[in-house]
């Protein structure tokens, strides 16, 4: 049975395999509770997160010369410049405003 973490609402926030601080709670496979959380959606959106968080940590390793993009995949390298060159598109079709426009 998985341990599972609450917010302050007593919305269920996190799934653990083993008990620790803030999650001691335990739940049967299947409780309600659970399925909210491990929803499309709700996986969605975690997996979003998670990969965003890679991409920074990979980043500082790179900046920091602990790593480099060709140590990794090249299957690895495609992915995250793709991902790079998109954020990169998106943030400069949203700016608005030149660095000499003033509202």
């Amino acid at each position: 049975m998985p341990y599972v973490q609450r917010d302050t609402t007593g919305q269920v926030v996190a799934i653990f395999a083993e008990p620790g601080p803030g999650h001691d709670e335990q739940l049967p496979a299947g409780h309600p509770d659970l399925a909210a959380l491990a929803g499309a959606d709700g996986f969605a959106h975690l997996d979003a997160d998670l990969i965003r968080v890679i991409e920074d940590v990979v980043d500082v390793l790179i900046d920091r010369g602990l790593l480099r993009l060709t140590d990794l995949p090249l299957d690895a390298q495609r992915k995250l410049l793709t991902r790079k060159g998109a954020r990169a598109r998106l943030r400069e079709g949203l700016d608005l405003l030149g660095s000499d426009d003033v509202i």
